[in-house]
């Protein structure tokens, strides 16, 4: 990996926004669930919660590669997603049309925020937003009240990103140190990053030129030397 190929990642890894998130709720075509985690990469989100009744892959066309960015974190049923993120101190917002639901911009993204977004067809289940805090909606001024799930995820989700531009929440990193240097070992030696994993060995430092800090002992439990690893990423 380039010098510049390891600052540009730790340029992208330094803003991102462990206190802000989203949550899928039985969002089940992988083109949304994909194009969401796009956008998810794009305004600095580190993890993704989803919900399903059954396993989806992201869609790696959509995401254009933001999948290997995010984290996911994949739960039974909405009540455990909703004690996850309200045991980190969330406010849990839910795209739904009622009487006491708000403006999404009229919310304050600096704090804690998840935004939970429910099934393509028909919305939120009653459940999920019993468990919300706040209701929150897109105006619309045609005959149909409803977007893309996708497309209500990116609005909503660059309306957080501009509040937390402006409070300068993108200027102090969050992310823990270990977590960016996994992420920097994963992305930018990924055939080194799935030997590592296959052989169940720590993850190595990378130093500020991009290389990989590891002593000789690791080399050999990876029986592998670090010019041969060289070679094997170059290709």
């Amino acid at each position: 990996m380039s010098p510049e190929r390891y600052q540009r990642i730790r340029s992208v890894l330094d803003k991102r926004q462990t206190d802000l998130t989203v949550c899928l709720e039985n969002v089940h075509k992988p083109h949304n669930v994909s194009a969401v985690v796009r956008t998810c990469d794009a305004v600095g989100i580190h993890r993704v919660h989803t919900v399903w009744e059954k396993k989806y892959q992201f869609r790696g066309g959509t995401a254009m590669g933001s999948q290997d960015w995010v984290r996911q974190t994949n739960h039974d049923n909405i009540g455990s997603a909703m004690d996850t993120l309200k045991a980190q101190n969330m406010q849990v917002l839910v795209t739904h049309l009622s009487d006491s639901a708000i403006d999404f911009r009229d919310v304050d993204y600096t704090k804690p925020t998840a935004i939970l977004f429910g099934q393509e067809k028909y919305g939120a289940t009653d459940e999920a937003i019993g468990l919300a805090d706040q209701d929150i909606v897109i105006p619309m001024m045609g005959m149909v009240q409803s977007l893309n799930v996708s497309v209500a995820a990116a609005l909503v989700l660059y309306e957080a990103q501009r509040q937390r531009t402006i409070a300068g929440m993108y200027n102090n990193q969050q992310l823990p140190e270990e977590e960016c240097q996994a992420l920097a070992f994963q992305n930018g030696y990924p055939r080194l990053f799935k030997l590592c994993t296959r052989k169940g060995l720590p993850y190595p430092a990378i130093n500020n030129m991009g290389e990989v800090i590891a002593d000789e002992s690791w080399w050999r439990e990876m029986q592998i030397t670090k010019a041969e690893a060289e070679a094997l990423e170059a290709n």
